[in-house]
């Protein structure tokens, strides 16, 4: 008797085992080089894991969700386990694209595809299904919510997605706050990441809301054996945005979501699907710069004629308001936002072909804006007595300049909502067609944060509504970019990253910074970064302050070929400008929009070397920047045409230059360069070179 219960019960388990066990699927990238196998393991638990080149990049990782009903807020049964295959599809799909602006003219979106439906058995059973993408140089998947039987309304409490490292990885990353993203990045070992180190916190937002154990994607890593590993998100719509837990036991990486008041992180109503998570790897540094996977994974642009978005490089009344010269406000007497000040602005860019010029400070409100929770600070329409909106209108029209509008919300984002038509109706009546939004402060609704579900919701908004109006968008403060700029190409750039404004009044960026970012902020879209400062000494400005702005005036012309943006602004001042035209010519030339893009050498926190090609011109410019340390590298422009003569400026470090003791010290030469010419270039302690390549006619 005993023996047959033996039985039955080994029967049953190895019954139950059938069911869930499943004979690993497996998808293949197109070239071959990446492995990506699915199945359900003995618990019912989906699963995947990763190879390139058979390396491990992803161990066996698990997946699946925390689920509760909308008006009980029941614990659903757990979509980590007890789940069953019912059906399964394989794919392949090889097209082109044509982006409205950015670094190529033309992408390829080649990659295989897998599609799981998974269900659990029981009452009230939430069914899902997963689809995979295998590119060649990486892996983006997301959940799918189909219309159910019974539950189509559910909160997300958690998502437990998986990225089960093979090591202790070299990792790039910021902590993982909820509120902010200009933090410095760090360079450690993920065993190392202490993302509650006082040392970290924010500037702005003083590091309130943030998860301890947790960073921030996109997360570069390196693994000791040579692979670049960067994990992020692509199309991140009605969904919280998803920091890492590091498990530092295994360097097992747990999605965190980033929750709303009540601890919630997302409401959903099926049909739903949640965004791509995405893992771009390489054993070269230079592909995950080329990667075009999350653009790929986004929507085809909703803007059916796109004629009238416009890559722009600006200056503006902006950069004298960091370094004290000048006020946002009118009542501190010093005031940057007036009509003869404007004016001074707008000749200068009619001078030097610039497109646009932004003015900050215009509206009331400055005086009262800054604090806990103000609501009704600003109007978007009012401007201070001494700013002649219709007068501006007419001046810099007749100047062939279009000036820049900036909103300001003081993170009152529902005072926003009730007057964005106004705002931008007002707007295009006076001859504006883009605008710097802001979201300084805490975000009302109270409890809600910059990378919760209802600010991502709130960020597209104004990326529809702006499309509507014909209004290019330029967010600050906001949630990462993950590619949304294919779908809503109007919405040219963001912030969220430490940028320049930090030099001026923190203990600045290191010159790692600028060879980090390329790494992580910037693989989900371009950023305003405002690089060109040439007034590099800030006792200048403050007598008092003995810093330098960590790097060189010829890496400051560099960025702007390192950093792919069509939106660039040359951020110092007309007068500093003036000092140094034979530099601020590179500015002027280099382009903002490109055709294609070379990635000649690089290594995240060490050096970036890039090659870009004008949009419908035979124009090319080269940027090379280095950290702290100096370096020597070379050039080979095997990439333009063969036969051909080119004229090559290049703008270097002086031979004594160095970001710290000589940062304005540089040399300009040059010569006539060829498809075989070899250029050998010197970069001082965070420095850089900037190369403009053109025809000889």
């Amino acid at each position: 008797m005993l023996l047959k219960k033996c039985l039955l019960a080994f029967v049953l388990t190895l019954s139950v085992t059938t069911i869930f066990a499943q004979t690993k699927t497996a998808v293949q990238s197109p070239d071959k080089n990446l492995l990506m196998n699915f199945w359900l393991d003995n618990d019912g638990r989906p699963m995947y894991e990763l190879l390139y080149k058979n390396k491990t990049v992803i161990l066996p990782s698990a997946m699946g969700f925390g689920l509760k009903q909308t008006m009980s807020n029941e614990a659903l049964p757990s979509l980590q386990k007890n789940m069953q295959l019912t059906a399964s599809s394989q794919s392949a799909s090889d097209t082109k694209w044509n982006p409205v602006w950015g670094d190529v003219k033309e992408i390829r979106d080649q990659h295989n595809q897998l599609i799981v439906s998974l269900t659990q058995k029981g009452e009230k059973a939430i069914q899902f299904n997963i689809i995979f993408k295998v590119f060649n140089d990486g892996l983006g998947f997301r959940y799918v919510f189909p219309q159910q039987k019974e539950l189509n309304h559910f909160i997300v409490s958690a998502e437990k997605t998986e990225f089960h490292l093979a090591g202790d990885h070299k990792a790039f990353w910021i902590p993982g706050d909820y509120d902010s993203n200009e933090f410095s990045p760090n360079v450690s070992k993920l065993s190392e990441v202490d993302g509650e180190d006082p040392k970290y916190a924010a500037s702005i937002f003083a590091h309130q809301f943030f998860n301890k154990n947790a960073v921030q994607t996109p997360l570069m890593l390196k693994s000791d054996d040579g692979l670049y590993i960067n994990i992020h998100e692509a199309a991140l719509v009605n969904y919280p945005a998803m920091n890492l837990v590091i498990d530092k036991a295994d360097f097992t990486l747990t999605s965190a979501l980033v929750p709303d008041a009540l601890g919630n992180m997302a409401y959903l109503q099926a049909p739903a699907k949640t965004p791509w998570r995405t893992i771009i790897v390489s054993d070269k540094a230079t592909d995950i710069l080329a990667s075009h996977t999350i653009l790929n994974l986004n929507d085809p642009s909703v803007i059916k004629d796109p004629s009238w978005i416009k890559p722009t490089k600006y200056i503006g009344v902006w950069w004298e308001m960091h370094v004290g010269k000048a006020s946002w406000d009118s009542a501190s007497g010093k005031h940057g936002a007036t009509t003869a000040n404007v004016k001074r602005y707008i000749d200068f860019a009619a001078k030097h072909k610039f497109d646009g010029v932004l003015v900050e400070g215009w509206n009331v409100g400055w005086e009262d804006w800054f604090g806990q929770y103000k609501e009704n600070v600003f109007d978007f329409v009012t401007p201070y007595g001494d700013f002649d909106v219709k007068g501006l209108h007419k001046y810099a029209a007749s100047k062939n300049v279009k000036l820049i509008m900036h909103h300001e919300t003081s993170a009152s984002v529902t005072n926003y909502e009730r007057q964005m038509d106004t705002a931008y109706r007002f707007m295009k009546a006076n001859g504006y067609d883009a605008v710097k939004t802001g979201y300084v402060g805490h975000i009302i609704p109270r409890g809600e944060h910059h990378d919760g579900q209802w600010m991502v919701n709130h960020y597209l908004r104004v990326a529809k509504k702006t499309a509507d109006y014909k209004i290019m968008l330029d967010a600050h403060e906001p949630v990462r970019p993950t590619g949304l700029s294919r779908t809503y190409p109007n919405w040219l750039a963001c912030e969220a990253a430490r940028g320049m404004e930090f030099n001026a009044w923190s203990e600045g960026n290191k010159p790692r910074h600028d060879v980090i970012l390329p790494f992580t902020r910037f693989m989900g879209g371009p950023m305003d970064y405002t690089p060109g400062i040439f007034q590099l000494e800030l006792n200048y400005w403050d007598k008092n302050k003995k810093e330098t702005i960590h790097t060189t005036l010829a890496k400051q012309l560099a960025l702007y070929v390192t950093i792919c943006s069509p939106l660039q602004m040359a951020a110092d001042l007309p007068e500093i400008y003036e000092k140094k035209l034979d530099a601020f010519q590179f500015i002027k030339d280099v382009a903002v929009d490109w055709d294609d893009s070379k990635y000649l050498e690089a290594e995240p926190g060490e050096y970036i070397t890039v090659a870009r090609k004008a949009k419908k011109s035979n124009n090319w410019f080269v940027g090379s920047i280095t950290n702290e340390q100096a370096r020597t590298t070379t050039v080979d422009l095997d990439f333009l045409d063969a036969g051909k003569k080119y004229q090559a400026i290049i703008y270097a470090d002086a031979p004594d230059a160095d970001f710290e003791k000589n940062p304005a010290a540089y040399v300009i030469s040059k010569q006539t360069v060829n498809s075989k010419t070899v250029l050998n270039l010197k970069l001082a302690p965070g420095g850089g070179t900037a190369i403009s390549i053109m025809p000889i006619k």
